[in-house]
């Protein structure tokens, strides 16, 4: 009998990115951003890690993947099989002492600091040994903690509902085990948000004492990524909500503190923490980051490329305003249908168009389509689907966000850079994109208008006052522009990051002061010229912002 041949050995890498529903097979901004950040630097080697929850959950790439990618492995959380043989076992009782005193850190963290990362380390370090995943599922021991926390700290759902939601959120973490056990050498480690990529980083740092590099586009426990895990879970336990519909906020709830749990885990072992702009950085800070770890660096595009698109334009303002995104929920395109409706009562001629995918919500995209007809504005509104966007700038007058949350939209950017105003909802940094950061950047003028969350009518009046008045129009793309040449652009974002990579490689590199370095770019900027040539590697022509 032939002896099945060896496994060839992983292939070595300088970053080990860790990417958790995003790229490569899932479109959005933040996918995109990794695509940028990869092409920028094509000195640097990439292994990527994808955590996703189910495979049949994603379809083909989204992306090509560029050269310098030298290896990329897949992981299906939801689908953590393989589970060793049921065996009665009386666990290993100080293992789970531990375990006590991990998650009594996560409640007082303040209090308990000095004690949380070296529990971690020991936890960590036995999740292949004395706290097994036959631990966690058979013993005694695991019975009874269980037992103890659901006496201390719930009241809600029954004892065995609550038992099998703590196995489904905790199983996923053997999984993580065993990537750290098999995941090639590299020499830091970048995650792209908190949660189970987050804690998986943190395993890796603890293990290999690589530096992690965390980069949060958006606050985990405040976007969609939970709902997606709190919807899983409540799908798969519909007899639970039948007998009593009111646990399903129990249990996201639960889903939230433990997805903070890890994100705390996360930003202790990061040795740099970054955000896209301020408030979000006070909020990582809030929320258990050092602020002395911390600083932002705001997201950069190709301004020349995007820029070239305003020698297109025609010469008067096209009456047309375009929302461009996936036609989801959380980016609330009834809201902008709704505000249409009374644009077009004063202004019958524009049109409102909707250029994004439609895959991921088919029956909110029904709902949208239907809220048109009953609108009347069949001959207004338009869902275009995917679009090139080099196309699509130079033909609207308007660039439109209805978002209930966004972190900081590039496609606000590279509208600015083609020449074409805003109007959005007051989400994420887009206050800081319409009017400016600080003095210097508020000083250049409004690049259009912020209005309030699920306000059609203040939408509208936005809308109109750009579409209307030549005069505003103008004065608002100049703005953008000279705000996305001076701030945005893709040498400022790769200069900021390639001091980042150097400090994590160990590589010679200036002095930067993560503390006070809270500002949007600046002198970095010529040290990114090198990867600007790079970048023009080409996106998928969308640039999937959305």
């Amino acid at each position: 009998m032939s002896k099945a041949p060896p496994k060839p050995s992983p292939v070595p890498a300088d970053v080990g990115l860790l990417l958790e529903g995003t790229y490569p097979y899932v479109s959005g901004g933040v996918s995109s951003w990794v695509h940028q950040i990869i092409n920028g630097f094509p000195d640097l080697t990439f292994a990527i890690c994808f955590l996703g929850s189910r495979r049949q959950d994603y379809g083909e790439k989204k992306f090509q993947l560029p050269p310098n990618v030298v290896h990329l492995e897949e992981h299906y959380l939801s689908e953590a099989g393989g589970a060793p043989p049921v065996a009665a076992m009386a666990g290993d009782a100080e293992m789970f002492e531990v375990n006590r005193e991990l998650h009594a850190y996560f409640r007082e963290p303040k209090r308990l600091a000095a004690r949380g990362a070296a529990v971690l380390e020991q936890l960590s370090g036995e999740l292949e040994g004395r706290m097994d995943r036959s631990q966690f599922l058979y013993s005694e021991a695991s019975w009874n903690y269980t037992a103890e926390q659901y006496k201390e700290h719930c009241t809600d759902p029954s004892f065995v509902d609550y038992f099998w939601t703590v196995r489904t959120m905790h199983t996923p973490i053997w999984v993580l085990s065993a990537i750290v056990e098999n995941f090639p050498p590299v020499r830091c480690y970048h995650t792209v948000s908190t949660g189970y990529a987050g804690f998986l980083g943190a395993l890796l740092k603890r293990r290999h004492g690589k530096s992690l590099i965390l980069s949060e586009h958006g606050i985990y426990t405040k976007e969609r990524r939970i709902d997606l895990y709190a919807a899983r879970w409540i799908a798969d336990n519909r007899t639970v909500l039948q007998r009593d519909p009111t646990q399903a906020g129990y249990f996201r709830a639960l889903w939230i503190r433990f997805f903070e749990a890890l994100g705390r885990m996360c930003y202790d072992a990061s040795d740099q923490i970054i955000a896209l702009y301020e408030a979000n950085r006070l909020r990582q800070v809030q929320d258990g980051a050092e602020a002395a770890r911390t600083s932002n660096i705001a997201n950069g595009i190709d301004v020349v490329r995007f820029g070239a698109l305003r020698a297109l334009r025609p010469d008067t303002i096209p009456p047309v305003m375009c929302l461009i995104g996936r036609v989801v929920p959380i980016k609330d395109i009834k809201t902008f249908i709704r505000a249409t409706r009374i644009i077009v009562g004063r202004r019958p001629e524009v049109e409102a168009w909707i250029a994004g995918p439609e895959e991921e919500s088919p029956a909110y995209v029904q709902e949208c389509r239907e809220l048109v007809k009953s609108l009347g504005l069949e001959n207004n509104v338009k869902f275009l689907g995917f679009q090139k966007l080099t196309e699509l700038l130079p033909k609207i007058g308007l660039m439109v966000l209805s978002s209930i949350s966004e972190a900081l939209p590039l496609v606000i950017l590279e509208g600015y850079a083609a020449g074409v105003p805003t109007v959005s909802t007051d989400v994420g940094s887009c206050r800081q994109l319409v009017y400016g950061l600080d003095d210097e950047d508020r000083a250049l003028g409004a690049s259009g208008a912020v209005v309030g969350i699920a306000d059609p009518q203040a939408l509208a009046e936005a809308a109109l006052h750009f579409l209307s008045d030549a005069d505003a129009w103008h004065k608002a793309a100049e703005a953008g522009i000279q705000r996305v040449e001076r701030y945005y652009t893709h040498p400022v974002m790769f200069g900021r990051y390639r001091e980042v990579y150097d400090r994590a490689l160990q590589r010679p590199s200036e002095p930067a002061g993560l503390a006070a370095d809270v500002a949007q770019g600046g002198e970095a900027a010529d040290a990114g010229a090198a990867a600007q040539a790079s970048v023009h590697a080409p996106l998928n022509d969308l640039d999937l912002k959305l």
